[in-house]
């Protein structure tokens, strides 16, 4: 489904990927994994049309998107729930559902869509006129879910959807995930719980200062990378030691 080669990014002067190769079949759970600064939502950007690679290709079912707008790009089947959320605060839920259908509105579909949305977040529809941002943490995370699913999107990718929610929220989060997948949505995950996503992804790939280091599936990644050394440190040139 989507095939990326040697994906160049940079802010400025800054160059935050250095010629990432990634790949997610259709129906598949696959994660970037890596601490932060390691390039994760750089290339979930990239990908989106939010930040315009300087070089490589993103491909989508074998056509070339990586030069396309953003809008472009959710038309095309890909939308992206960024790390923060970014919901419209002073916008009702309603009208935040509302804006994620934007790419193809029928009034039908429309209605369709959103008992969907609300069988899968039952308290978007009791908070159906409040505006976003007197949502919590965690109902703001599901708004931003339901928006980007209100696209019918071919790839889901997720920006680090548990940052700053409380346990029992996470578990929500990735029981959202899991039975999303088992819907048949695909999805690419940005997670810095690397454990918690390990144990539902199907594959995952390890980035460190913006290139990849290991792709493989989750046993092999805990066979062979120390995980530990990764996530807290270490001496410099064993920041991301792979075992192999």
């Amino acid at each position: 489904m989507l095939k990326v080669e040697n994906l160049y990014a940079s802010y400025g002067a800054i160059r935050a990927v250095h010629g990432i190769s990634l790949e997610v079949a259709e129906g598949e759970l696959v994660a970037l994994l890596g601490i932060n600064g390691a390039g994760k939502s750089t290339t979930l950007k990239a990908i989106s049309g939010v930040l315009r690679p300087i070089q490589g290709s993103v491909m989508l079912y074998g056509e070339e998107i990586g030069n396309r707008k953003p809008e472009a790009i959710v038309k095309k089947g890909i939308s992206l729930v960024p790390e923060g959320r970014d919901i419209f605060g002073g916008l009702t839920v309603e009208e935040n559902l509302r804006l994620g259908a934007f790419a193809s509105y029928d009034r039908a579909r429309y209605k369709e869509d959103l008992e969907e949305m609300f069988g899968l977040f039952p308290i978007l529809k009791e908070r159906f006129h409040q505006a976003g941002g007197l949502l919590s943490g965690g109902e703001q995370q599901m708004l931003a879910i339901a928006r980007a699913l209100m696209s019918r999107p071919k790839l889901l990718m997720l920006d680090e959807p548990s940052l700053g929610l409380s346990p029992a929220m996470t578990d929500q989060i990735f029981e959202l995930i899991v039975t999303l997948r088992e819907r048949g949505t695909t999805i690419l995950l940005v997670e810095q719980n690397a454990e918690r996503a390990l144990e539902i992804v199907d594959r995952a790939y390890l980035l460190a200062t913006g290139s990849l280091e290991f792709a493989g599936t989750p046993d092999e990644m805990k066979r062979k990378v120390d995980l530990t050394s990764v996530y807290l440190g270490g001496d410099e040139d064993e920041t991301c030691e792979v075992r192999l």
